[in-house]
């Protein structure tokens, strides 16, 4: 796998972001604007990211696995802050931290097959 600085920017922001948010949930406080915050990040890395996915591949650079795979874990992705983001406004409990925690992990690891699927390495 060919690691790229989307990559490397991704992982230090979901990274961070599951570390405060996890870090709240230890010292039992609720949701608050730092760990949503933190939430809201990854969320606009993954909008980034879609964009220079879309402008990579309209510069000829084509996708080495298929195409609506990385495509389709994209968009969950980008589905996956906004859930946690709801589940943290509707219940405003320290699990709710640890809901958004989990969405700094799953994220990376969405990424991370991601950038499998780009450069087309079997799992």
């Amino acid at each position: 796998m060919i690691v790229d600085g989307f990559f490397i920017a991704g992982v230090i922001v979901c990274l961070v972001s599951a570390v405060i948010c996890f870090g709240a949930a230890a010292i039992r406080q609720p949701p608050n604007d730092v760990t949503i915050l933190s939430v809201a990040a990854v969320e606009l890395f993954l909008l980034v990211y879609g964009v220079a996915a879309i402008i990579r591949q309209a510069g000829g650079e084509a996708i080495a696995g298929e195409a609506w795979e990385f495509w389709g874990y994209l968009l969950t992705a980008l589905c996956i802050p906004v859930a946690g983001f709801w589940w943290a406004i509707l219940e405003r409990s320290r699990w709710s931290n640890l809901v958004l925690g989990a969405v700094g992990i799953t994220v990376f690891v969405m990424l991370f097959r991601m950038e499998q699927i780009w450069d087309r390495v079997p799992l």
